[in-house]
């Protein structure tokens, strides 16, 4: 995957979430075991969000590395106790991270075929 953003965001899908039993996801995967529908689904989310950035005259880039845009977008969206409004931006953490909420929660799960699903 050469997407910086997406390979960031997916990595950080499996960083903070668990299984039904409480082990981290990523604990022997890695974002080539994410299904592709999903992986699909992540890099449209992504797009989106940028997509509303611009048309709201916020650049996520300006201040932030790629792969900081994509961690922090899977962070905020989910409301962890971390994202866009930590990294001491400002008025354009805010922002981001009001931006990143308008597009709800998503959850990662092992489906039965090993492959990680992103809802």
């Amino acid at each position: 995957m050469k997407n910086d953003t997406l390979n960031a965001y997916l990595a950080c899908a499996l960083w903070s979430s668990t299984d039904d039993k409480g082990n981290p996801l990523d604990d022997g995967r890695s974002i080539y075991d994410v299904a592709p529908n999903s992986i699909a689904s992540a890099m449209a989310d992504i797009d989106g969000f940028i997509e509303y950035c611009t048309e709201e005259g916020i650049d996520p880039f300006s201040d932030l590395t790629k792969e900081q845009v994509g961690h922090d977008f899977w962070l905020t969206r989910n409301g962890h106790g971390a994202g866009f409004w930590d990294r001491g931006l400002g008025e354009l953490g805010r922002k981001l991270s009001d931006a990143a909420t308008t597009f709800g929660h998503s959850h990662a799960y092992v489906g039965d075929d090993g492959k990680v699903y992103l809802t």
